[in-house]
């Protein structure tokens, strides 16, 4: 009981025991903070990877795609039985992407997607990415009349989200002000000189395999093969946040695409742009185009003229929760010949990013553990100040009665007694920080005039945070360790001490 005493009495009397209190504290609150934010932007971010890729596909290791996908999907779902929730296949090639806008001719790389509307959406959240309401609830790649999103769906707080004006346009109203302009312009101006576009003086490396032209199509009625694009394709960040359109729904595009068979030709073909796709993930959202998967199949020559059979370059598979994914991967890989297929899962594809986020926070959690190493070498000089001060008391204490054992323990129940004080305000300081650290951050780019998160860079309208049991645990767990290793040696000092020694001068 004396022990218990004792310690209860120096915490509240050494308040120079206070700094390695407060040591403890920040290390722990900044361990949890640091983890919690790092666990919410890994999980968003894998999150929206799994939707977009879905759990697991099957690819062919050709271009030209593999035939009969119906007959894949079949043997793909012997293999996984229940397991299997959702399939679709989907024709998946590199393209050039080539469009007007402002006078100037804009070419982008892009990757063309041919999807089936009617099973895209049962292996991934795409339908939640699109910017019209009916195309979130069922894609039809058809131009709609205007009621395209002004702010972005996905904000969970609109009034945090910057305006896009620019969609207010977007649709028919767009496509008929576009007809009507190009048509004056037809008007107005003279005839070329030049009879291609190398003779006028541009270099357009596509002349050669210019998109075919309908005279009989009018822009004003009709539309092209409707289109997904990447909002990221069409769009870019201004200095105060907002984005800044150089094609809306509406607008056609050009796109450049290999054949299939042998030799390869290089093809053209105009779309109307129906739609955007945003997933908040740049390298999607700057890349991908979506079309219909039947007219691309024809488009790119991926049907086989005597039969009528049908290529894919893949099949994306969705797995009912729970199931163990790399099981069935690696069940697909057994069933399959892996010359001809690659089966992989959305961890597999994204690899390297995902295991540079783990070597990052790895990293973190052991450079702000040396914050609380820094309280536990506060703690051994102490402690020894503490031995050198109390020699005297010490001294008394063992001949009293008091054995070396017991002197040990007070030093160490002392020293554990600071490491839990310090990791318990630790954690609440930590746990509360999380809580309202958007509010926090709020403030912070008040008082200093720049967001602490901006949401135009982020592509996130609040920091994502979760907090893991486990993590805080072992947090405290190893600031209270580290605090009880600090206060061994001077510990088994102050044990070590003789009476009649600490007593002599006395």
């Amino acid at each position: 009981m004396y022990k218990l005493l004792l310690c209860w009495r120096y915490l509240r009397t050494r308040y120079i025991a206070l700094a390695s209190i407060v040591s403890v504290t920040l290390g722990v609150a900044t361990m949890i903070v640091v983890n919690a934010v790092m666990d919410g932007f890994a999980h968003e971010m894998q999150g929206r990877m799994n939707d977009i890729l879905s759990d697991v596909i099957v690819t062919s290791r050709s271009l030209e795609g593999m035939p009969n996908p119906e007959w894949h999907m079949e043997e793909i779902r012997n293999v996984g039985g229940d397991a299997v929730v959702g399939m679709t296949p989907t024709a998946q090639v590199p393209a050039m992407l080539g469009y007007y806008s402002r006078g100037q001719y804009f070419t982008r790389q892009v990757q063309i997607i041919g999807i089936d509307p009617a099973t895209y959406d049962s292996v991934s959240s795409f339908g939640n990415y699109l910017q019209h309401p009916e195309n979130r609830e069922q894609l039809d790649f058809q131009l709609k009349n205007g009621g395209y999103d002004i702010v972005d769906h996905q904000a969970e707080d609109p009034s945090k989200a910057m305006p896009r004006e620019q969609m207010e346009v977007a649709g028919w109203e767009h496509r008929r002000a576009v007809a009507a302009f190009d048509k004056r312009l037809e008007v107005d101006t003279p005839p070329p000189v030049a009879e291609d576009d190398t003779a006028a003086g541009i270099d357009n490396p596509f002349a050669n395999v210019a998109a075919p032209v309908d005279n009989t199509f009018d822009p004003a009625t009709e539309q092209h093969i409707g289109a997904v694009l990447g909002i990221g394709l069409c769009s870019h960040r201004v200095p105060d946040g907002s984005d800044s359109f150089q094609l809306l729904p509406g607008d056609d595009v050009e796109i450049y695409f290999p054949s299939a068979g042998r030799p390869p030709e290089f093809r053209g073909k105009k779309f109307t742009i129906t739609d955007f796709y945003e997933s908040k993930m740049a390298q999607y959202d700057m890349s991908y185009m979506f079309v219909p998967l039947e007219k691309f199949q024809d488009m790119r020559g991926m049907v086989a003229p005597a039969t009528g059979v049908r290529f894919v370059n893949a099949i994306q598979i969705k797995l009912r929760p729970g199931a163990d994914i790399n099981a069935f991967r690696d069940k697909l890989r057994d069933h399959f010949q892996l010359h001809l297929y690659n089966v992989s899962t959305w961890r597999d594809m994204e690899g390297p990013l995902l295991a540079a986020i783990q070597t990052e926070t790895l990293v973190l959690n052991v450079l702000l553990f040396l914050i609380i190493a820094v309280a536990g070498f506060g703690i051994l000089a102490i402690f020894f100040m503490i031995v050198v001060e109390k020699t005297r008391d010490i001294g008394i204490l063992k001949s009293l009665g008091a054995s070396s054992s017991g002197v040990l323990g007070i030093f160490l129940s002392y020293g554990f007694s600071l490491g839990m004080v310090g990791a318990g305000l630790g954690i609440v300081g930590g746990l509360l920080f999380v809580k309202y650290i958007n509010e926090i951050a709020d403030v912070l780019g008040r008082l200093t005039g720049t967001p602490v998160f901006d949401p135009t860079i982020y592509y996130l309208y609040k920091i994502p945070t979760i907090v893991e049991p486990f993590t805080v645990t072992w947090i405290a767990l190893g600031a209270m360790l580290i605090a009880v290793l600090a206060s061994v040696l001077p510990a088994r000092r102050a044990a070590r001490l003789h009476p009649v020694e600490a007593l002599r001068f006395e």
